[in-house]
């Protein structure tokens, strides 16, 4: 066993359990948006448009529980539904100003919380912190062959 890939699997082990801990106390405190809807703002935000059949492929996941999700979002009025482009039956989802301004005011309260954490970091640690992280994700996306966009720059992600 590499003893390097057994750190990252122990790491990976109790990032996992923070997140379940979290989860388990409920939402960050003055979360707007629960994970589920706010990964969901940020692939409809940064691809556009999309259907059920995108969004299942996407994510991964069955028309089913896409149905569930959307519709929650639909009710909160953080999305809505517009015709397809083709004209045809199937409908997509768009986010919607108050979407927007929800993914917003999570996406700062998250970043604020990171910061928090590593208040005491070099920046230049935090950057190849992000590196690695974005480098892992992407890889996983490839073995699994469902890549997730990414925007251009630092700035494009605030």
């Amino acid at each position: 066993m590499d003893p390097a890939t057994a750190r990252v699997e122990f790491e990976q082990m109790l990032l996992g359990r923070y997140m379940h801990l979290h989860k388990r106390k409920g939402r960050r405190p003055g979360s707007v948006l629960d994970r589920s809807a706010y990964i969901l703002l940020n692939r409809i935000h940064m691809q556009g448009p999309m259907s059920i059949g995108q969004l299942g492929d996407a994510f991964g996941l069955d028309a089913s529980t896409l149905n569930r999700q959307t519709a929650a979002a639909m009710s909160a009025g953080l999305v809505e539904r517009i015709p397809a482009l083709d004209g045809g039956m199937a409908r997509r989802f768009r986010i919607t100003q108050e979407g927007e301004r929800c993914l917003a005011e999570e996406r700062t309260g998250l970043i604020s919380s990171l910061s928090r954490i590593m208040a005491d970091w070099p920046e230049e640690d935090i950057a190849a912190f992000a590196d690695y992280l974005g480098r892992f994700n992407s890889d996983i996306e490839r073995l699994h062959g469902i890549p997730w966009p990414r925007p251009q720059t630092a700035d494009e992600q605030v």
